[in-house]
């Protein structure tokens, strides 16, 4: 862009957009007990309501990647709002668990296209001096969105029952398609026209671009953060004193939303992104010493989360500052997406087969090697990338 000045409201617009995304989780999660009474006979199959849409970023994340760059950016991101909004709509209905089930992987596909292509627009759109201010800001709109639906989302269903939370949040998708659709120009974003790949070349080109220390160094390095994040939140507060349980659980996921808009943005106007993830990573195995040392204590958990937001928003980005072509931008987000629906899906099992023997220590071990690996993988592509 020429100006010095960003599109704030587009910019907002976009960023809202993501938060629909990161609803087409968070609609099932936050009243997901009102969602089993709604399928009493269903028993444990109704839990892949929450898990199929990661088995679907897992098996289609880098194929968005490589297409929507192809067919448009701008095109992929209406559409994708008007199938998410579609699908909303007929899920109010709570149709028969198998129907259900194929609606959510139909949604998967909406949801993967947004999360690949609304984080290349908006690293594009902003300005230099505004994008990692504005990244960090996309770095925490999961955060953001699940703490929304907790307090408004579950208060709507209570009171209008759970087809209406359905309803609300197709209006939102419909409704911001149609307003992206005005302000979004077309040739926001220039691309080289390109035959669409065939399904060959798709598989053929999954080891260059993970074996490319550019485009895959965030991807891989979000793995291990997304291994972890949802996992910890889920597990561990059964191990924490119950004086502090109910405090603890609600400060951690809030305190990487703050530390990532406060301090990361401001770090990342100065220090290049990977040095922040490193940073964060850094101070991430420190606070997992001080959780040893002082089991339930309030700092350290804190300071845990707070060293995440670090790693959280530079990890995006670190996409435009590694990768300037918009093409190379959205095969980074999409193999980001896949990566982490793949941390998504494995954390929270693996976490428990550790637990299972070890208890609390093999919560904050699994942390520890989870933050290592992370680190592991930035060192050695950064030396890649010197070399």
């Amino acid at each position: 862009m020429t100006s010095d000045r960003s599109p704030v409201v587009l910019l907002g617009l976009l960023l809202l957009a993501g938060m629909t995304a990161a609803a087409q989780f968070a609609k099932i999660s936050v009243i997901f007990p009102e969602i089993r009474a709604i399928y009493p006979g269903a028993g444990p199959g109704v839990g892949f309501l929450l898990s199929v849409i990661s088995l679907t970023g897992v098996a289609t994340g880098l194929v968005a990647g490589m297409l929507v760059a192809q067919i448009g950016f701008r095109r992929v991101v209406i559409r994708a709002l008007l199938l998410g909004a579609v699908i909303s709509t007929l899920q109010s209905a709570f149709p028969p668990l198998p129907v259900m089930l194929v609606t959510r992987v139909i949604e998967g596909l909406s949801h993967i296209a947004l999360v690949v292509a609304l984080p290349t627009l908006i690293a594009q759109l902003a300005t230099p001096r505004h994008r990692p201010f504005v990244m960090t800001l996309w770095g925490s709109y999961f955060g953001v969105t699940y703490a929304l639906m907790a307090w408004a989302g579950v208060t709507l269903a209570d009171r209008f029952g759970p087809a209406s939370l359905f309803l609300v949040h197709a209006a939102l998708m419909a409704g911001l398609a149609g307003a992206l659709a005005i302000a979004l120009p077309r040739g926001t974003i220039t691309i080289t026209p390109r035959p669409l790949p065939s399904f060959r070349e798709v598989l053929a080109s999954h080891p260059r671009i993970y074996g490319s220390a550019w485009i895959a160094a965030p991807a891989l390095g979000w793995f291990f953060y997304t291994l972890t994040f949802v996992a910890l939140l889920t597990v561990l507060p059964p191990y924490l004193p119950d004086a502090t349980r109910n405090a603890l659980s609600f400060w951690m996921p809030l305190a990487g939303i703050i530390v990532s808009v406060t301090l990361g943005a401001r770090l990342l106007r100065h220090i290049p992104a990977v040095r922040i993830v490193l940073l964060g990573l850094a101070l991430a195995v420190l606070s997992v010493l001080g959780m040893a040392i002082w089991p339930g204590a309030f700092v350290p958990a804190i300071a845990l989360f707070g060293s995440l937001g670090l790693v959280q928003g530079a990890s995006f980005v670190a996409i435009p500052q590694l990768n300037p072509l918009p093409e190379d931008q959205a095969l980074a987000n999409g193999a980001l997406a896949q990566m982490g629906n793949l941390g998504n899906l494995l954390g929270t099992p693996v976490l428990l087969a550790m637990t299972a023997p070890l208890g609390y220590s093999g919560a904050l071990l699994f942390a520890v090697l989870a933050y290592a690996g992370c680190a592991a993988v930035h060192l050695l592509s950064a030396l890649r990338r010197r070399r």
